[in-house]
């Protein structure tokens, strides 16, 4: 039989890792690494003891067994495989240990060589890592964002569990599937991938989709583009969220301050804003053998304030509401229509001759006069009328304000004239 070398003292000490002899269970030498491992001031605090002594309760059997088994009829060189174990300090501290055990000679003696890696520090990193797995799983189940990543086709690789909320999918019901799939108008998708392959990333881009009840949807989505190790385009990663509620009320916010609340017609602020548009857009001398123009009718409601001291300010607004409803009836889908303010409106006729939009205004009169406000006593009807003042748009208007100020003399004119009728500027 081969025997391995016998051990010496100096070959022990000069190891770096913890290393300790026993012979018949008794510890007989401890190298200065075991003595730090241990938090052993001196080597007496070691020697005379059990292995086992400095086994953690819970593993102590284990370590007991394991040493037992070596023990028995082993001859010099066999060892055991290593193996985890929690050991006791000294001072009563817990150190995870990578252990190992052979058969060795020491002194003449068959004996037993433990040597280990101190590893609490990578046991607890590991702990940590798994409570910050778990933490993260937990989050990731709860978060009300999408977390999703596509291919470079757009084919949907993975979802988080977000996706049963937000689109009353199941995650396994989306992957496979392209994401262009859930988009109710594909140029949402079209203007996402122009945006992520300019920029590399977008944040809080807007967009719409579908959930399974059919139910239309806005998201916000925030992403960044993936690449392979080439450099070439590989997908997108990236979430997205719910943001209905937000902008339903940006939506109405936005309705409230460009909406004249009585009769739900543009405000002053947006007509305006649509008569400089149009007007800049009209800017210059018509084409040679062009009959048609932007055409600008100001309308007041004739003898309202007569209207509100007879009849009450209740009847005041119901005349606002009715002259505004008539109003917007005679108009055509692209004609824009405002009130001013008070008892005056206006309305932007684009491309439209003067004929036209003199026509126009004599509708709005004709329906206007079938109209009928009541006294409070129910017994004294009063006709409805009002005065249009009609202006084409002209090279010679070097501003919306001339434009504006011809089609209110206009109108002025026709109140002059008696009301009730339409003067073209």
């Amino acid at each position: 039989m081969t025997h391995s070398p016998e051990l010496h003292t100096d070959t022990l000490d000069a190891l770096p890792t913890p290393a300790v002899v026993t012979v018949s269970g008794q510890i007989v030498h401890a190298n200065p690494a075991c003595l730090v491992l241990l938090e052993a001031e001196q080597a007496g605090q070691v020697l005379g003891r059990t292995y086992s002594d400095f086994a953690h309760p819970m593993d102590r059997d284990r370590a007991r067994r394991r040493v037992q088994a070596l023990s028995q009829g082993a001859s010099p060189g066999q060892r055991n495989q290593s193996t985890s174990y929690r050991m006791q300090t000294c001072c009563g501290n817990s150190r995870m240990v990578l252990l190992a055990s052979a058969r060795v000679l020491w002194r003449g003696q068959l004996a037993l060589l433990v040597s280990g890696v101190d590893m609490t520090h990578l046991d607890r990193l590991q702990h940590e890592m798994l409570e910050s797995e778990r933490n993260f799983r937990r989050l990731f189940e709860k978060m009300q964002d999408v977390y999703y990543r596509t291919d470079a086709q757009g084919v949907v690789q993975h979802v988080g569990p977000g996706v049963r909320r937000v689109l009353g999918y199941e995650p396994h019901e989306i992957e496979g599937r392209t994401a262009e799939s859930y988009y109710p108008q594909s140029k949402d998708r079209d203007a996402f991938k122009v945006a992520i392959m300019e920029h590399g990333e977008v944040s809080d881009f807007p967009g719409q989709m579908v959930r399974r009840d059919g139910q239309v949807i806005d998201i916000s989505i925030s992403s960044h583009a993936l690449y392979d190790q080439h450099g070439a385009f590989a997908g997108v990663e990236g979430i997205y969220r719910d943001v209905t509620q937000r902008k339903n009320l940006e939506r109405e916010l936005h309705r409230l301050a460009s909406t004249d609340m009585l009769t739900g017609l543009s405000n002053r602020r947006v007509l305006l804003e649509a008569a400089e548009s149009l007007f800049l857009a009209s800017a210059g001398d018509k084409a040679p053998g062009a009959t048609s123009a932007p055409a600008l009718l100001i309308l007041d409601l004739d003898h309202f304030k007569t209207i509100n001291d007879r009849y009450g300010h209740l009847e005041g607004d119901r005349a606002l509401i009715e002259f505004a409803a008539v109003v917007r009836a005679e108009l055509r889908n692209t004609d824009v229509v405002g009130r001013m303010g008070g008892e005056e409106f206006a309305v932007l006729l684009p491309d439209t001759r003067s004929d036209e939009a003199e026509a126009i205004a004599q509708r709005i009169l004709q329906q206007l006069r079938q109209r009928s406000l009541w006294s409070s006593d129910g017994q004294h009807p009063r006709g409805m009328t009002a005065s249009i003042g009609v202006a084409i748009r002209l090279p010679s208007d070097r501003q919306l304000r001339d434009w504006l100020d011809r089609a209110d003399k206009a109108l002025y004119q026709a109140k002059h004239l008696g009301r009730d009728r339409v003067v073209l500027a």
